[in-house]
């Protein structure tokens, strides 16, 4: 619990939040225990009054019950170790004689926690009962429990309507509920009256479908009428890695999800914790969510990415689009010049992308443009008739191809080999020309336009880096790579030319060879194409080199050798984080970088 400082110097403490009562893990309770087979302790306090750090306990009362059973109690009074306020003796009926003789809080807590040891604290208004508790224990060196906590007043705000009772007062519905014990202001009648009001109200849940102690909580955590109402579409899922797909009345895909246990995740969505307002419109639409189980994380991953793409689901924001890329290319002309397009062809241009948007893809052809003399229009030009040249040729910005003032294999020599050796080789020619811009306009002060460049250097080694990983993975014709999980089996996967082709598991205590080998031969068929993704998405292969690059991944074949150029971009991994971090609009300092960037420098050979 945190214990914000006092201007005193001693420790404070501050009354608890509900969410922070929820269990030992700060999770719900178990959703499988049934409320007739939970063992409750209702409890109650009184205090001197104020808050847990201002005030102390007086006396506490508690009940342990199960199945509506009273398993025992406990009660006694409390010597605070200060005087009474007189409204607290007027209330309670409790006098500073009467707390003379009664043992201090530090001898009653070791005897109370053992009491509450395993059982679910119940307390109407809990987090006032908490607060002074925890604070109790802190203070004299008693660790909190942490049990699961059900308050009795946030449960009867949720079940009864201001039509059945005016106010949620602990007397109000012990009257309504008819409690055999009316409330006194004494710790022990309450604790007795609030266990009337438990089962009262555990009986009115059961019209609200809420028949477990996990239910229990969430329902009284403040979820929409529409969570409340649709949270039977979470029941009988399976608790298994994979993909959930919520579908409307015309069984048109609304959102896709995934997760490693398919029936948890499903089921946050109709608790408290899930605000999205995008999810509760979703929610409303849905009747139905469908669970396709997989072996294991990465397939469901996967398999989330193509369902996305298929179905282009109306609530998912990210991922519906796959196919909306674009790439910059250098075409294959007398004098090349670059030019952004939607696909790849199998031809003799070079590429560079995958880009999300064209905004992205021009940043970077402007970062080229800083660093190598490409023309920039959009002419094709005849080596052999000139054209009249624009106003770049005239302030220098272009070696003016148009009127044959540089021959076609001098223009390459300058223009053309440079973005290529930067996309699938060694970039840095590319880099120091940009940083070196970017270090005269920082000396000039021209921060701004340094920005600007520092910008496009961004958008440019971002995308080198990305497509030189990608390139390398999907040049394999087939890799098999295994991990193990958490129970002692092994999670399998089958890449071919960057697409999952196959996915398996291997149970614990048996030798992954012939699941290996029976994943190898129905993996599907994947031809090679054009480009560094020529047979799934950009995203989907990205998702595959995460979980190849875990530190328990382990290759077991490979058709060739998974290799990435010794000076490529991933030797500027270093320098790109810097630049992503600095600023806009900042003072960038190259010198460092420059620095930075050549320790990264190594083979990447796999």
């Amino acid at each position: 619990m945190a214990q914000p400082p006092r201007l005193d110097g001693a420790p404070g403490y501050r009354q608890e939040t509900l969410d922070s009562l929820l269990g030992p893990d700060g999770s719900a309770a178990p959703a499988a225990q049934a409320l007739s087979d939970t063992v409750f302790v209702v409890l109650d306090l009184e205090t001197t009054g104020g808050a847990p750090d201002g005030g102390g306990i007086t006396e506490v009362g508690a009940v342990k019950v199960r199945g509506g059973r009273q398993l025992g109690t406990f009660g006694t009074l409390v010597n605070p170790g200060e005087r009474l306020p007189p409204f607290i003796t007027v209330l309670t009926g409790i006098t500073d004689a009467m707390l003379a003789p009664a043992p201090r809080i530090e001898a009653v807590l070791p005897s109370l926690l053992e009491f509450l040891r395993d059982a679910v604290l119940v307390a109407h208004n809990a987090p006032y009962d908490v607060g002074f508790l925890k604070a109790a224990c802190a203070r004299h060196g008693y660790p909190w429990p942490r049990p699961h906590v059900l308050d009795t007043a946030a449960l009867a705000r949720r079940a009864l309507t201001r039509d059945e009772v005016p106010n949620r007062k602990l007397a109000t519905l012990a009257r309504f509920f008819r409690s055999a014990v009316e409330p006194t202001h004494r710790a022990l009648d309450d604790a007795k009256a609030t266990v009337d009001v438990l089962h009262g109200l555990i009986e009115r849940l059961g019209s609200f479908r809420v028949h477990t102690l996990g239910d229990a909580i969430e329902f009284a955590k403040a979820v929409t009428p529409t969570q409340r109402r649709k949270r039977h579409l979470a029941e009988g899922l399976p608790h298994v890695p994979g993909v959930y797909v919520f579908r409307a009345a015309d069984d048109r895909a609304l959102y896709v999800g995934t997760s490693k246990d398919i029936g948890t995740r499903v089921r946050s969505y109709f608790t408290a914790a899930e605000k999205r307002a995008r999810i509760s419109e979703m929610l409303a639409a849905a009747t139905r969510v469908e669970a396709v189980e997989c072996a294991h994380p990465l397939e469901a991953q996967v398999r989330e990415l193509r369902l996305i793409a298929a179905h282009a689901p109306p609530y998912n924001r990210r991922s519906k689009h796959p196919d909306r890329v674009v790439w910059l290319k250098l075409t294959a002309e007398a004098y090349p010049r670059l030019s952004v397009v939607r696909q790849l062809a199998d031809d003799d241009a070079a590429y560079l992308g995958p880009f999300s948007s064209r905004r992205t893809a021009e940043l970077a052809a402007a970062g080229m443009y800083d660093a190598v003399p490409l023309r920039q229009c959009t002419l094709k030009l005849s080596p052999r008739t000139p054209t009249p040249a624009c106003a770049l040729a005239e302030l220098g910005r272009c070696p003016a191809p148009c009127e044959h003032r540089i021959s076609p294999q001098e223009y390459a020599s300058r223009a053309a080999s440079p973005f290529r050796t930067a996309t699938h080789g060694d970039p840095g020619p590319v880099v120091d020309a940009l940083l070196a811009r970017i270090d005269t306009l920082s000396g000039r002060q021209r921060y701004e336009e340094a920005a600007v460049v520092r910008a496009r250097l961004v958008a440019l080694l971002r995308a080198t880096v990305r497509m030189q990983r990608l390139d390398a993975l999907t040049r394999l014709p087939e890799l098999i790579a295994a991990r193990r999980d958490q129970v002692g089996g092994w999670e399998i996967a089958v890449i071919r030319h960057g697409r999952l082709a196959a996915a398996a598991t291997s149970p614990p205590r048996l030798h992954p060879r012939p699941t290996l080998d029976m994943a190898r031969a129905t993996a599907e068929t994947v031809q090679p194409g054009p480009g560094p993704v020529p047979a799934a998405t950009a995203e989907e292969t990205e998702r595959i080199l995460a979980w190849l690059e875990l530190t328990d991944t382990r290759l077991v074949d490979t058709s060739g050798d998974w290799v990435s150029p010794i000076r490529g971009a991933a030797r500027f991994s270093t320098l790109l984080a810097k630049a992503e971090a600095a600023a806009p609009g900042k003072e960038w300092s190259v010198r460092p970088a420059l620095t930075d960037r050549s320790d990264d420098a190594r083979s990447h050979r796999l």
